[in-house]
């Protein structure tokens, strides 16, 4: 999937002279910045998203103590 960003002159001239130093192209360094990134953004934003849902009533939520009934734990 193509895609583009557009990057302050600062973060630009960073990705420059790390890929001109490594050797490496600036795609890969993007590729393994956004792969990293990626989880931590997931967890953040999802999570952030179902704390609104569940601040709104609209997100089903469970007592600890309904839970561990549920499986057994109590017993």
């Amino acid at each position: 999937m193509a895609t583009s960003i557009r990057l302050s002159p600062e973060l630009g001239s960073r990705l420059d002279r790390l890929a001109t130093k490594t050797g490496r192209t600036k795609a890969f360094y993007l590729r393994q910045i956004i792969e990293n990134g990626i989880a931590e953004m997931e967890e953040y934003f999802l999570a952030s998203d179902t704390l609104d849902r569940v601040r709104k009533g609209t997100e089903k939520v469970y007592s600890a103590a309904a839970v561990r009934s549920e499986l057994g734990l109590d017993d």
